[in-house]
């Protein structure tokens, strides 16, 4: 067991503009007690799964707004899985359907998280799901 925060990798997959909602999510992790790493905007998934790896995160957390999920957060959960990364906690938010949330899940999603959620909620969800990578 360690003593360490829960690391937080927060990225926008493709060319997704919009971040304020994925700020808002870090900087309300941050006061929650997690150790955040925003990626910035419009990351591809291999950018993603590279800024995970070199930042040894507990937990990947996509935001996406741009109705390319089905795409974009499978493709990231693949490439996690190939760089033997399959204990990292997957997780996503933004404006997803309800009816793509199994697919999402299939492809290796633990949570989908939509408007409305708090950080309260996703913090929770995270220390409760979430396994260090020591």
């Amino acid at each position: 067991m360690t003593d360490r925060p829960i690391k937080v990798l927060i990225a926008k997959p493709g060319l997704d503009g919009h971040d304020r909602g994925a700020k808002v999510l870090a900087r309300g992790l941050r006061d929650e007690g997690f150790e955040v790493v925003y990626t910035g905007l419009r990351q591809t998934p291999e950018m993603i799964v590279t800024a995970a790896l070199q930042e040894d995160v507990d937990v990947v957390g996509l935001s996406i707004l741009s109705g390319a999920h089905l795409t974009l957060v499978p493709r990231v959960c693949s490439l996690l899985r190939e760089r033997g990364m399959d204990d990292v906690l997957v997780a996503t938010g933004g404006i997803i359907p309800d009816e793509d949330v199994p697919a999402l899940k299939d492809a290796g999603v633990a949570a989908v998280f939509g408007p409305g959620t708090t950080i309260t909620e996703v913090a929770e969800f995270l220390r409760a799901n979430s396994r260090p990578r020591d």
